[in-house]
């Protein structure tokens, strides 16, 4: 590589295609889509429920359900081909490069397990000790008052932004160089998702990893976001720098998007008085 040459992307999928295929007959999951993903890039997928901003994200990781058939074009994530990668190299790719984060927390979490448990299965995978001191200071980096009162807790027993904050201190131990969050805050408050958003940025950003992040929020997609991907119908309809898409949109569904953030009309009002 010289020393001008762009460096490769750390996703990357070409002419990618997808259905599902019920006993109800088939639907296009995804049609045609072409994306690049730069290395410690903070990317926003955008779109209406069932756009397939949240099939991307599945197929980033091979996780597409088992219903849904890939028909033509590839996904490469850190330069490997996942189709050519068998069910070991698979799990290890998720295991030591790739992180996610759900909607719910809940999902990620292990009902018959206390926290410190979880913490030490996180850390350790491959089966060393763990200095206990390094499970609080985990719990304390996202912003855990009280980390020793919560390592003894069960999931059912801590709220819900506070599950989150241990999800992502579940995902982080593990240092992906590709955070993926599926609407990580969809669950919870308006002030517990603008704390629970800025500190997944801050982590992505001390770490360097690359984050790609499935919202409808554009207000905070605006605020954190490098790029913004917008979806309609199962393809990529308009891109680019995300203030560029937010302030010029092209395309009309992402006018009608922009027109409904809230407080876009009391902005729109003022500047034609």
């Amino acid at each position: 590589m010289t020393a001008n040459a762009p460096a490769a992307p750390v996703v990357s999928l070409t002419g990618f295609s997808a259905e599902y295929r019920t006993r109800l007959g088939v639907t296009r999951a995804l049609d045609g889509i072409d994306l690049d993903v730069a290395r410690g890039e903070l990317l926003a997928i955008v779109g209406e429920s069932g756009s397939g901003k949240s099939t991307v994200s599945q197929a980033i990781g091979r996780m597409l359900p088992r219903a849904c058939h890939v028909t033509s074009g590839s996904v490469h994530v850190l330069g490997r081909d996942l189709a050519d990668l068998a069910p070991d190299a698979i799990r290890a790719l998720r295991r030591e490069s790739l992180g996610f984060i759900p909607q719910d927390p809940m999902a990620s979490l292990d009902p018959t397990m206390r926290i410190r448990r979880q913490l030490e299965l996180a850390l350790r995978p491959l089966g060393g000790p763990v200095d206990p001191g390094s499970l609080a200071q985990l719990l304390e980096s996202v912003r855990i008052l009280e980390p020793d009162r919560v390592l003894r807790l069960y999931p059912h027993e801590v709220s819900g932004g506070m599950a989150q904050r241990i999800a992502i201190a579940l995902t982080m131990a593990r240092e992906p160089e590709i955070l993926i969050a599926d609407e990580p805050t969809a669950s919870l408050d308006a002030q517990v998702r603008d704390e629970i958003l800025t500190l997944i940025v801050d982590l992505v950003q001390r770490s360097g990893a690359t984050l790609i992040w499935i919202s409808h929020d554009l207000g905070r997609v605006r605020r954190w976001c490098d790029r913004i991907v917008v979806m309609h119908q199962r393809r990529i309809l308009e891109e680019g720098p995300t203030a560029r898409v937010l302030d010029e949109p092209r395309a009309d569904y992402t006018r009608t998007l922009v027109a409904a953030m809230p407080g876009r009309a009391d902005l729109a009002a003022k500047e034609t008085e």
